[in-house]
């Protein structure tokens, strides 16, 4: 799938970049998107995670995790360097270049509304959620 922000214009999109299929910390935010996805889709938004993985291994993930949203294989890192998301880190006492745990709130004409970096697994799904829902219905 290609993906392009004018392909969802009319659509809240929320695009969530992660390091690695079917590593803990991963799997873990896969299924919280996962397991809220009817409240985006009620929120009228679409969700997208984004790794360098390619197909073969998403499809393998989303299979294991029966996820109801797209993931894209970002494998030349396009999408990864428009948003900023490739940093470089410290594994195992080496310096690697990974993706930043990142969630991208795009809007329904496009614009960029919030962004999250940086970011702890525990409780994001539901604050992407609670911004998704804000947007449709400001207070």
């Amino acid at each position: 799938m290609k993906f392009t922000p004018q392909a969802f214009l009319g659509k809240t999109v929320v695009l969530y970049f992660y390091p690695k299929d079917s590593t803990p910390g991963c799997t873990t935010e896969a299924m919280q998107f996962r397991d809220h996805h009817k409240d985006f889709t009620n929120a009228g938004a679409v969700v997208f995670g984004v790794s360098r993985d390619n197909m073969a291994s998403h499809d393998k993930f989303k299979q294991n995790l029966e996820l109801p949203f797209e993931l894209i294989a970002d494998t030349e890192e396009k999408l990864c360097h428009m948003f900023g998301v490739v940093k470089n880190k410290i594994m195992y006492g080496k310096k690697v270049k990974g993706i930043e745990r990142s969630t991208f709130l795009i809007d329904s004409e496009g614009l960029l509304r919030t962004e999250w970096r940086g970011i702890k697994v525990a409780g994001h799904v539901e604050d992407v959620l609670k911004a998704v829902q804000e947007l449709k219905n400001p207070a």
